[in-house]
């Protein structure tokens, strides 16, 4: 079946879609009550963000997601925005923004198809089971159009998959590599098996660090699901502001958003937190997929050697090991993480621009771009903490 036979519309609120039709393009993996491959883009996770005000009014992304329909039923789904400004994107277009605007026009507001503040890696063009190619074919399109209908700047789709891209580039939209660092679970028994794969120098640096960290004086302890309370935000807000106010100028999330998470998204998360003479002291959120463990947000309010590196990158680690899951995404940029067993791993996005020159223009820049992240990433795996052999089998 083609694109011409599907319906594209806009709704500007989770509210107006169906959670079960919205997920069944979303997770289909889910329907059998297991955990989605991307927690992210479940309707839970994206309405809560649309309910707490962390997207909407005032926030520079405004809701207007994308449904494909096909005799009424809904065969695919894209979370797109429409934007003001380029934060919370973690995929960097502030030189293109200047050099459009420095010709003569005006880049925002801009259409985004992304997880708002998210730099998580996973299907954007969600299809329902069935519907693979006629879903993915139609929302691309659908996409495209409206960008080019509203006379918009451009469409901008982060952290699509490397299948995605692909598929997306043959449609006619420009694909941009950049990499992140994962941790790569290669079925480690518990954290000395994976110790075991690194050469002895970095192994003997990395238990020193756990140890400096875990003799800051307190307790660490994770919690989910129902062991998750109210007191565990209340510390968690408090962390989460002085991190935000400090990289952002302005949190992106609301209080709101962790009293929504309390009700609807514990069962999808794990909260790192140390308690230290009978408050806590500091935390890591992670949220879990079926394959995958999500680095997402750190803060503290005492400073403490390692207990960042403790908190986010080794304690990511035992969970991933504990819970059988295959990776563990660290979030955005940060080449220290190297060195605790991350390595760098490519992420993609895609990108087409109305004017036909300026486009032209970013693709140039992006094969030039390319081939440096290519190299980096060559680099950077030769400097990883692994022995030889284990590098070549996690490539």
């Amino acid at each position: 079946m083609s694109a011409q036979n599907v319906e594209i519309t806009i709704i500007g609120s989770l509210a107006d879609i169906d959670a079960a039709d919205w997920d069944a393009c979303a997770c289909p993996e889910a329907l059998a009550g297991g955990r989605p491959n991307d927690p992210f883009t479940t309707h839970r996770f994206l309405k809560a963000l649309e309910d707490s005000g962390s997207v909407g009014p005032g926030t520079g992304w405004q809701p207007q997601y994308l449904t494909a329909t096909i005799e009424g039923e809904i065969i695919g789904v894209a979370p797109l925005y429409a934007k003001s400004h380029s934060q919370g994107e973690y995929i960097f277009d502030h030189a293109w923004v200047h050099a459009y605007e420095r010709a003569g026009g005006r880049y925002y507001p801009k259409l985004q198809i992304a997880v708002p503040h998210t730099p998580a890696t996973g299907r954007r063009f969600l299809t329902r089971q069935g519907f693979e190619d006629t879903g993915f074919n139609a929302l691309v399109q659908g996409a495209v159009q409206l960008t080019d209908n509203n006379n918009l700047s451009s469409l901008n789709i982060t952290f699509c998959t490397g299948e995605e891209a692909e598929r997306a580039e043959a449609l006619g939209l420009m694909a941009r590599k950049s990499q992140q660092f994962h941790w790569r679970n290669q079925n480690y028994a518990d954290f000395d098996g994976f110790l075991a794969s690194l050469s002895s120098r970095k192994r003997k640096n990395m238990r020193k660090e756990r140890a400096t960290a875990q003799g800051f004086g307190g307790t660490i302890q994770t919690f989910t699901g129902d062991d998750l309370q109210p007191e565990h935000w209340d510390a968690f807000w408090t962390f989460y502001q002085d991190t935000g106010a400090r990289k952002w100028g302005t949190p992106y999330l609301t209080r709101e958003f962790f009293s929504i998470a309390q009700e609807e998204l514990r069962d999808d998360m794990a909260l790192v937190l140390a308690e230290r003479d009978g408050r806590w002291i500091a935390g890591a959120l992670n949220f879990i997929g079926a394959d995958a463990l999500y680095g997402r947000y750190w803060g503290c309010v005492e400073h403490h050697s390692c207990l960042h590196f403790e908190l986010c990158y080794y304690q990511a680690i035992d969970i991933a090991i504990a819970l059988g899951l295959g990776t563990v995404e660290a979030g955005a940029q940060g080449e220290h993480k190297l060195a605790r067993g991350y390595l760098p791993t490519p992420t993609w996005s895609l990108h087409w621009m109305r004017d036909a020159g300026f486009g032209r223009a970013v693709g140039d820049y992006l094969r030039a771009e390319r081939a440096a992240v290519e190299e980096e990433i060559e680099v950077l795996t030769d400097y990883g903490p692994f022995k030889k052999t284990e590098i070549e089998e996690q490539e």
